[in-house]
């Protein structure tokens, strides 16, 4: 099932899609969805990031990505940054090389506290796909993220929540910049597994339905100018698109 948000004369709609529809609903983290009786065409409906975190967990995996001796760390992005699909990254130019990093998100679907391997997937309403937008040159400077992934529109989600994904641990990650492919990889790449990163996680800090866990980059980071266009797909999921100022 795809939930998404859209855009309305009234505000920002929570919506499922229903063949040619999307049909609106009350409470995406509801057990049961209940369908308020609205439909809106596909066809021209504005897509918003598809969460408004609370709370967004970055996922460094260092093993792999830059030999720290410590396999997993967690640090928090700010919700400030979160943007939609066509959103327009506002990069920095003066901090030097600024990075976009495609990378599958995990959206808490309930209370998740201390998981383990058997039942991380538990906690899921389902995955997104994000841009972990970076000026990289600021990790030599500020090894708590703050400089570096903060930013406007650095977090772009979308284009929806796809709960039914085959296999989080399997999927393939292609990013292309202005057409071209740049990069392909996968979630099968990553140093440490998504339900490693779940169990980690929850070990530390109570995560709520709505929070976001980014999984990390399986090595999906490239360097963006100002006038790029950046798609990201993950398969089973789609293809979530932004432009770089």
């Amino acid at each position: 099932m795809r939930i998404a948000r859209i855009a309305s004369p009234t505000g920002a709609k929570y919506v499922v899609a229903d063949g040619d529809n999307w049909a609106i609903i009350e409470d995406p983290f509801a057990v049961d969805l209940k369908k308020t009786g609205e439909t809106v065409p596909i066809d021209g409906a504005q897509l918003l990031s598809p969460i408004e975190p609370r709370l967004i967990v970055g996922i460094g995996h260092n093993l792999g990505n830059n030999e720290h001796p410590l396999p997993i760390q967690a640090w928090l992005k700010s919700v400030h940054t979160v943007a939609g699909p066509e959103d327009a990254i506002t990069m920095r130019r003066d901090v030097g090389t600024v990075n976009i990093e495609g990378e599958l998100a995990v959206v808490i679907g309930s209370i998740a506290e201390d998981l383990t391997l058997d039942n991380a997937f538990d906690a899921v309403l389902g995955y997104t796909i994000v841009n972990d937008v970076t000026n990289v040159d600021q990790s030599k400077l500020d090894e708590k993220n703050f400089q570096g992934k903060g930013g406007t529109n650095y977090s772009p989600f979308g284009p929806w929540i796809e709960t039914e994904l085959a296999d989080p641990e399997n999927v393939a990650i292609t990013v292309s910049i202005n057409g071209d492919v740049a990069i392909e990889s996968g979630s099968f790449n990553l140093p440490s597994s998504v339900a490693a990163t779940l169990v980690y996680t929850t070990k530390w800090l109570t995560l709520y339905p709505g929070d976001v866990v980014m999984t990390g980059s399986p090595k999906t980071m490239t360097a963006v100018s100002p006038g790029d266009h950046v798609d990201i797909t993950l398969d089973g999921i789609g293809t979530l698109s932004n432009s770089v100022n």
